[in-house]
């Protein structure tokens, strides 16, 4: 039941992501179309980041890494957890909201810490004033991620999963119509400015559209959480202690982001480029990598509290084998075809020929890092789960080293790309990092044989496929790719299912995974 419990929550999550990326790919193809590369675009891209990067190291990262297990063990006890979910959401609500006011104040310093690339041009006043709009929106995602948190620790996984969803269809409403003509400017006279403004208010009500959807989900799973006033009870007192170290190497991972940022800003249409790029591994990423933690984490916390440590390397062996059974062809798609992907995707209206190009290449070594950043998922929850938050924190410490050599070394040499290559190599180097101190703790954190021996299957079929896509690329397709029409759409599906069937047929006969296993898997 364990294992159908694993898989089936996995899925879910998968499939809603799934979903929500799908929506990602139409608001982004819509933001390229109408903004493309230029300066309302670059400054979105930026104000947009800002609470997302504060969220995930506030909320998503330190805050329920440190949450789910200890809520997961009270919930398996029968110890309290909707007090102490409801203690966390009073102590969570007050930190952001104080913080939400700080940053609206200081929000040119932000800006310049984002993208100093920007100080002297028009993209700096923009992202400003976008900014103040998008960041309250950190104050109802944080919070909806306690909801989504002690959802998933209840084995609850739509709701969660599906508010992302909420989103995308809010932004590209609001994109169809201020695109059509609808709203005003508050950035000026300038292109897309009418875009800007709508896009930056679309954030803020999905944000509270995303929290509604999590609250009353969880007060159906009986957990009416109300707000109340923040009281430092000793076990938020833990909760702090756990979370602190957890903050730091979120602190240290958007430190990562604010290098790439940064290398970028001072290139014109750089920010955008590798935003495009991102969106394009971030579908694998989200879909396997992100799907097979927040699973993996309350599932792995559950057994430790009951001393399975047979069903603990269970789970983690067979997140392992699916998540690379979908990132390694997923890696290969990215490096070999990024610029028909991306073509087809986004080049339209603003987005020029000369954007695909630049932005196929950030894809492709985006590519090259994407079964590293889906491993990280994976292998964390075994320190999460152990609420020790400390050594990945100085892994993240060492990662973030290595992008910031690698990043700003070459960026004289290699340009706004180094920020790609940097990214990656920091991605390898965390992930060796996590496999490396799980060695000490027992047959849990082992892969089993299965795994390993299914694992290296996988990317001797991942290769071929690789190669047959290629082939089907340049001798197949090529017309069609190039044509107009919607033609260039058709070649990419055809590419992609020929992709998708060589894959799975050559996967098959290496015994890299079965057709039994695929249908139980889909069936569970």
């Amino acid at each position: 039941m364990s294992q159908i419990r694993l898989i089936s929550g996995a899925l879910t999550v998968g499939f809603w992501t799934l979903m929500s990326r799908i929506l990602g790919f139409v608001r982004d193809i819509l933001i390229a179309a109408w903004l493309g590369t230029g300066p309302v675009a670059e400054a979105f891209l930026v104000a947009f980041a800002l609470p997302n990067m504060f969220r995930r190291f506030f909320a998503e990262g330190a805050f329920n890494m440190a949450f789910v297990p200890m809520f997961s063990k009270k919930l398996e006890a029968g110890t309290g957890a909707p007090k102490f979910a409801a203690d966390a959401l009073a102590g969570l609500a007050f930190v952001v909201t104080i913080f939400t006011v700080l940053a609206t104040i200081f929000m040119p310093w932000l800006v310049l810490a984002m993208a100093s690339g920007f100080r002297g041009d028009e993209r700096f006043d923009i992202a400003v004033t976008l900014g103040r709009i998008v960041f309250v929106y950190i104050l109802f995602i944080s919070l909806a991620a306690l909801f989504s948190g002690v959802l998933n620790a209840a084995g609850r996984f739509v709701a969660a999963a599906a508010a992302p969803v909420l989103l995308n269809i809010i932004l590209i409403t609001t994109l169809i119509a201020a695109g059509s003509g609808f709203g005003a400017s508050l950035i000026g006279d300038i292109e897309g400015g009418r875009v800007g403004t709508a896009l930056s208010f679309g954030v803020v009500l999905a944000g509270i559209a995303q929290l509604a959807l999590v609250w009353w989900a969880a007060g159906r799973a009986g957990f009416p959480l109300r707000l109340g006033l923040p009281r430092m009870t000793p076990e938020l007192k833990r909760l702090a202690i756990i979370a602190a170290p957890a903050a730091l190497a979120g602190g240290v991972v958007q430190v990562n982001l604010l290098i790439g940022r940064q290398v970028a800003s001072f290139f014109d249409g750089a920010i955008a480029w590798l935003a495009y790029a991102d969106r394009l591994y971030q579908l694998p990423l989200g879909v396997v990598g992100i799907a097979i933690g927040i699973v993996l984490l309350p599932d792995l916390s559950r057994r430790l509290q009951a001393g399975d440590t047979d069903g603990g390397q269970h789970a983690l062996s067979r997140a392992a084998e699916m998540s690379m059974a979908l990132a390694i062809p997923s890696a290969v798609a990215l490096v070999v075809i990024p610029g028909s992907l991306v073509a087809v995707l986004f080049e339209r209206g603003a987005f020029s020929d000369a954007d695909t190009q630049a932005t196929a290449l950030a894809c492709a070594i985006y590519g090259l890092g994407l079964p590293a950043f889906v491993l990280q998922k994976v292998y964390q929850p075994l320190f999460f789960a152990r609420e020790d938050t400390r050594r990945p924190f100085y892994y993240a410490v060492i990662a973030m080293v290595v992008n910031a050599i690698i990043a700003v070394g070459l960026m004289s040499q290699l340009g706004y790309i180094a920020a790609a290559v940097g990214t990656s190599v920091a991605g390898w180097a965390m992930f060796f990092q996590l496999w490396r101190g799980s060695r000490a703790m027992g047959e849990a954190a082992n892969l089993d044989t299965r795994a390993l021996s299914r694992i290296l299957r996988i990317t001797l079929a991942s290769l071929a496929m690789g190669a047959v896509l290629w082939l089907t690329e340049q001798r197949g397709v090529r017309s069609l790719l190039d044509g107009a029409g919607g033609a260039d759409i058709i070649g990419l599906v055809v590419l992609c299912l020929t992709g998708m069937v060589s894959y799975f047929a050559i996967g098959v006969v290496l015994k890299a995974f079965t057709i039994g296993d695929l249908k139980a898997a889909f069936r569970k």
